[in-house]
């Protein structure tokens, strides 16, 4: 039963609704303050995001309690987004971060994984959290 629950937990965190930050090229996006010249910023909460060509990315994912740090993040297309050294990207314990430079037009998604953190010699659960937001940059 013990193990269900966790499982339960675990899909009910991973449905919850996300917010849309676009960006305007004028100012941060209205769901997180992005840091030093990054026009739109995404957390775990986000699963979209518009940018322009030439624009910054910032992705900061916050590991749940019981989990590991997320997986780096990844573009699924780096001739559209590609992957940027983070001037800022010394992260707290737990939080994972990534920043991405839009190079051209088009669709493309940005992902991580999580697992579950086990002690050594203990059963641990089997399954992954999977993060994933959709990048969409226009001219």
């Amino acid at each position: 039963m013990k193990k269900f629950l966790v499982v339960l937990a675990a899909a009910l965190a991973l449905s919850a609704c996300g917010s849309v930050g676009a960006g305007t090229g004028t100012g941060p996006s209205p769901s997180t303050n992005p840091g030093l010249n990054f026009a739109v910023a995404v957390s775990e909460k986000d699963r979209a995001a518009t940018l322009h060509v030439g624009e910054k990315l910032e992705v900061v994912l916050h590991a749940s309690t019981g989990m590991a740090n997320w997986t780096q993040p990844k573009s699924s297309d780096t001739s559209i987004l590609a992957p940027v050294v983070n001037p800022a990207a010394t992260a707290a314990r737990g939080v994972t971060l990534a920043a991405f430079q839009a190079m051209a037009p088009g669709q493309v998604d940005i992902t991580s994984n999580g697992s579950p953190v086990c002690a050594s010699g203990q059963a641990c659960p089997m399954y992954v959290a999977v993060y994933s937001v959709k990048v969409t940059i226009t001219s």
